[in-house]
């Protein structure tokens, strides 16, 4: 029996550890709860990312950033890179930036993990008091 305990106790400490990463494919939602993208979440020394891999409504695909500046002015949303530069901080990683490329502006911001298969994302101009919390869903 103790044996047993052990090894379970082992399997819950290895998988919770693969359980608490951010990175991954998730998707986003519309205010309509339908999926609208499929973002990959990917880390790179030391600092995680995003970028849009997918936008799911055929009528979305091949949409540019036309409200971008810069670097992302008319490029292809799809394969943009919308979150930029966060670090890890105890549960949360933050001191990034995401683009929404539906007004082409860019907030501070943060994200976290609820649980294994959704992710918090509070993007805000100033300090987190003033912003929009959003929520991904780890693609299955």
């Amino acid at each position: 029996m103790k044996k047993y305990f052990i090894a379970l106790l082992f399997i819950s400490v290895i998988s919770s550890g693969f359980a608490q990463s951010v990175t991954g494919k998730w998707y986003t939602v519309d205010d309509n709860n339908s999926k609208k993208s499929i973002v990959e979440v990917y880390q790179k020394n030391d600092k995680v990312y995003a970028k849009i891999v997918e936008l799911v409504n055929e009528e979305d695909k091949g949409k540019v950033c036309e409200k971008c500046e810069g670097k992302n002015y008319n490029k292809p949303i799809e394969g943009m890179n919308i979150l930029t530069g966060l670090s890890k901080d105890g549960d949360e990683w933050n001191g990034g930036k995401i683009l929404d490329p539906e007004n082409g502006k860019t907030y501070k911001c943060y994200i976290t993990l609820e649980d294994n298969n959704k992710l918090k994302l509070r993007g805000y101009i100033g300090f987190s008091l003033i912003g929009r919390t959003e929520y991904w869903y780890r693609e299955q």
